[in-house]
């Protein structure tokens, strides 16, 4: 079963449009549970305690609030490129390959071309992609890639190949990203533990 990307797009988000840091933010995990004091010569955050059950609710309907379009949760997303992340590693792919392919999976987010259905497709798609552009693969080691991509994202090869080239066309072959659409990535991925 080959699941395609829906093939609108949102007003207003192109590719310079793009922001590496929106989908990372770190105002997300606080949500309306945070409170800023201003005082005269400083401003302090405080934030309550919150069962995480609850914050990551909280935080789920607001990412839904600010993105309709998008039909998966935040919570999600950023499981998915958690995945991306260990499948990469357990490849031997450089971070900056990694953070090339979460850059190509986070535009695909945005333009709202994700759902349920098509999720692992488009993230083990991303991650292909971005190893073929990035790296000095040989046949072999693409091989091996496809077959770590098959077993973690529990997808079979033939729609992971057939899918490779709807996530290319999704992102308008436009493959060759700016420095800066990369980096906050990398740096975030090296400073991972």
């Amino acid at each position: 079963m080959v699941v395609f990307l829906c093939t609108w797009s949102f007003p207003g988000l192109d590719d310079s449009e793009y922001d590496p840091n929106l989908l990372s933010d770190p105002q997300w995990p606080c949500g309306k549970h945070k409170r800023v004091l201003i005082f005269a010569s400083y401003m302090t955050t405080v934030i309550e305690y919150v069962k995480p059950s609850d914050l990551k609710k909280d935080m789920n309907e607001t990412f839904k609030e600010k993105f309709p379009h998008i039909k998966l949760t935040l919570t999600k997303i950023r499981s998915l490129k958690r995945e991306m992340r260990e499948a990469g590693e357990e490849c031997g792919l450089q971070p900056a390959s990694v953070a090339v392919a979460f850059a190509y999976f986070e535009k695909l987010v945005l333009q709202g071309r994700l759902s349920k259905a098509n999720r692992k497709l488009v993230a083990a798609a991303c991650l292909l992609l971005a190893a073929k552009i990035s790296s000095d693969l040989r046949k072999q080691e693409v091989k091996q890639l496809i077959d770590k991509l098959e077993e973690r994202f529990r997808i079979s090869r033939r729609e992971l190949i057939s899918f490779e080239f709807t996530v290319l066309v999704a992102l308008e072959m436009a493959l060759y990203l700016p420095e800066s659409k990369v980096m906050p990535h990398f740096h975030r991925l090296v400073q991972q533990p």
